[in-house]
């Protein structure tokens, strides 16, 4: 079915993982990627998608609500698929404003523009579907048993996952109360190309491949579910079209890992990779554990078994493939890494629109 499709963070990690796959998989999809370009954003990231019949890039601020109802008064947008966030608790820890104006307002925004679009007006021609893409965070911590399922009660610790909990239920509430055509994923840990190197496996690649410390915060024995990106955005886009209006969906990767686990994980694949470094070292000798994250959540963990018995998705990477894919999708994009890593994507992008990033 041909859809025009509203990508919000399409410039993102994961975003832009979407849009490539939508552009591989879905030839007769027009897709319209809007995205502020933070720091996180990388036009980068859709080298090779050009402007045209199937794509546009518009750069907004989705907590700019008369840009998002024009948008939606300019293209017949039928779904959206809202990535769009403020993503890294370190960052919400030091600085909750930002977490709550894109998660919460931005959410509110795109809700009042798909509202106004779809049910205060007539709708597009297709059966309109608005995909809000949260996280496990919003559940809380684990122990050591059990699982997160659709109805584990919320309970965010962190200003960020509290924020995307906001979204969560302002998502909801616009189902239960006017209607609005909405469905929610709620993923674990993911990882793969494109990842913006704050995050922990590209931080700690891009460390180990150049000597430098490997920080590991506590003990390193938090647990966390890890998730190829590209399954993830195949388990989005599945929802999308086989998905049911106010239901949510638990997508994760049943692998589950220490963070210490990952790190030396990621440090024996470059040995091999890329030999040891000078004096035989070993790249897991860099591990520093430093002071622990404030509210660090201890374990989490999906059960995806919802989405595999309604709809048929499992991931098709586990963890040991996933890993060495990702490393070597980085050895092969280090100009990539480069331009990250030193801001020059930034400053082009200044340059480019006229003005410094946010």
């Amino acid at each position: 079915m041909t859809r025009t499709i509203l990508v919000t963070g399409g410039c993102g990690f994961i975003g832009a993982n979407f849009v490539r796959l939508i552009r591989e998989s879905r030839p007769d999809w027009r897709v319209i990627n809007v995205d502020k370009l933070t720091y996180a954003g990388n036009l980068n990231n859709l080298v090779g998608i050009n402007e045209g019949e199937r794509y546009r890039f518009v750069r907004e601020d989705i907590c700019d609500t008369q840009a998002m109802r024009r948008l939606f008064s300019e293209e017949p947008i039928d779904t959206v698929a809202h990535f769009a966030a403020e993503s890294h608790v370190d960052r919400s820890i030091a600085g909750p404003d930002a977490f709550i104006q894109t998660n919460i307002f931005g959410t509110f925004s795109l809700l009042e523009a798909a509202k106004n679009a779809w049910l205060d007006k007539p709708g597009p021609g297709n059966a309109p579907c608005f995909l809000h893409v949260s996280t496990d965070e919003v559940y809380g911590s684990l122990g050591t048993s059990g699982y997160f399922t659709e109805t584990t009660a919320y309970s965010p610790r962190s200003p960020y996952s509290a924020s995307k909990a906001s979204s969560d239920h302002l998502v909801s509430a616009y189902f239960h109360t006017y209607g609005l055509p909405a469905r929610i994923t709620n993923c674990s840990n993911n990882y793969g190309p494109y990842q913006f190197p704050e995050k922990l496996i590209p931080l700690i690649f891009n460390n180990a491949l150049h000597g430098k410390p490997l920080p590991v915060y506590g003990d390193g024995q938090n647990v966390r579910d890890w998730l190829y990106v590209e399954d993830h955005c195949r388990a989005i886009l599945l929802v999308i079209e086989q998905g049911e209006n106010g239901e949510r969906y638990n997508i994760g990767g049943h692998n589950e890992k220490t963070n210490v686990e990952v790190v030396t994980t990621v440090c024996d694949l470059l040995d091999v990779k890329r030999g040891l470094l000078p004096g035989r070292r070993r790249r897991r000798e860099l591990i520093t554990f430093v002071r622990d994250r404030l509210g660090h959540d201890r374990r989490y963990a999906i059960d995806p078994t919802k989405i595999r018995e309604r709809l048929g998705w499992r991931p098709q990477l586990d963890f040991a493939g996933g890993i060495e894919a990702t490393i070597d999708w980085y050895l092969a994009n280090t100009a990539w890494v480069n331009k990250v890593a030193d801001g020059s994507y930034q400053k082009y992008y200044a340059e480019m629109y006229g003005r410094a990033i946010a």
